[in-house]
């Protein structure tokens, strides 16, 4: 009797245990990593030597919007949408070193089997800065290239055009920036060039290659006071044996005061159609070969009082094949417009980082008889949504 009241006992206190769960490690054991950072921050030793500091930054961004959509002039549907979620985490840990870290939520997940990364991480670098001219950013990050439109956060670009839609502007590899002076900077990069083509198979008779990769030189200057920045760029690579693909880019920005205003153009000329937007012209899967798009972006930004800011943006774009494969004929294959306006207010001067907006957007394109040959058709597009973003500092 009394070892089956013994065996009962504990049999009891195993269920309460299991009732209430403890962590391994109790509240009061150990700070987390976020108290750590903010008590060392500013600390001191007993003996006066300073504790590394570790200024860190921890983002969490989001936009959101009701949409209505029209397409060729009649109305499709209305419906919310998440457009863009995005966690950043970015900091120093000493003088030298920085790392930078950024995943979407909103984007395509498909790993890329050569970087072992899904495409949602935009950012996962370490930046060592050897002295005032000279850092090195290993990992992956932004490409060298010019142009402000790719080049800002897309937070603030709103709505991108169709080249930027179509670029993977972040990849694997290593950059180093020449700081000539603090007004102009030299970058050299080379990177990964395979995202965009794994989905699909390759033309007969065009083999993978075994480089490839995209080599950047991008130049920047800033000019009266900072007021105007100039971006060049030109780009080199391999998509495939024999197949190799260039970028010519250029960003002209002005800001100062009320005013933010660019032009953006914007050439790539390649053997392969890795932005597949040509391709995507033909009634069957196909890769179209021998490919160059042109693009032309305006923007005007104007803060006209603290809480309230317009724009209005268009971009022209042409896309043509300059010698003839396949299914796809020599020429221009299709011309398209964008064009945007928007009106966006901030409700709290005391923070920033929250806005609500109203945006349209129109999207036109012209098929040439190359295109309408394939039997292709492409409708105008109109959007009007209405919406709200924020950036929330969490650390």
């Amino acid at each position: 009797m009394k070892r089956l009241l013994f065996l009962l006992s504990i049999f009891f206190v195993i269920q309460a245990a299991a009732q209430n769960p403890k962590t391994l490690i109790s509240e009061n054991e150990l700070p987390t990593v976020v108290e750590r950072i903010l008590e060392r921050r500013d600390s001191l030793k007993n003996d006066g030597y300073k504790i590394r500091k570790i200024k860190s930054h921890f983002n969490l961004e989001f936009a959101s919007s009701a949409n209505a959509y029209f397409s060729g002039g009649s109305f499709d549907e209305m419906s919310f949408k998440m457009n863009r979620v995005r966690l950043e985490i970015y900091g120093k840990l000493n003088d030298h070193l920085s790392y930078h870290f950024r995943q979407s939520f909103s984007s395509y997940n498909n790993v890329n089997t050569v970087e072992n990364l899904p495409s949602s991480i935009e950012y996962a670098n370490l930046k060592w800065r050897f002295n005032d001219k000279f850092d090195l950013v290993v990992g992956k990050q932004f490409l060298a290239v010019a142009g402000y439109e790719g080049y800002v956060n897309g937070l603030l670009v709103r709505e991108f055009s169709e080249f930027n839609n179509n670029f993977a502007i972040f990849q694997t590899g290593v950059k180093g920036s020449v700081h000539l002076t603090p007004d102009q900077h030299l970058y050299f990069q080379v990177v990964n060039q395979k995202t965009g083509l794994e989905e699909y198979n390759l033309p007969s008779g065009v083999e993978a290659s075994k480089f490839p990769l995209l080599a950047s030189a991008c130049w920047m200057g800033w000019f009266a006071d900072g007021a105007v920045n100039l971006q060049y760029s030109a780009s080199a690579g391999q998509l495939a044996k024999g197949k190799n693909i260039y970028y010519l880019m250029c960003g002209n920005i002005y800001e100062k005061g009320p005013v933010l205003a660019y032009l953006d153009v914007l050439y790539q000329r390649s053997g392969l159609d890795n932005q597949h937007r040509i391709s995507s012209l033909a009634p069957v899967p196909s890769m179209a070969q021998n490919i160059q798009y042109l693009t032309i972006i305006g923007n005007v930004d104007y803060r006209f009082s603290p809480k309230w800011n317009g724009y209005i943006k268009g971009a022209f774009e042409t896309a043509g094949v300059y010698k003839e494969n396949g299914l796809f004929a020599e020429g221009r294959m299709m011309s398209s417009w964008n064009a945007q306006a928007c009106m966006e207010w901030f409700p709290f001067e005391e923070d920033k980082g929250f806005k609500v907006f109203a945006h349209y957007v129109y999207k036109g394109f012209e098929l040439t008889d190359n295109a309408k040959a394939l039997g292709a058709t492409k409708p105008h597009t109109q959007r009007i949504s209405l919406g709200i973003q924020y950036i929330i500092p969490v650390l």
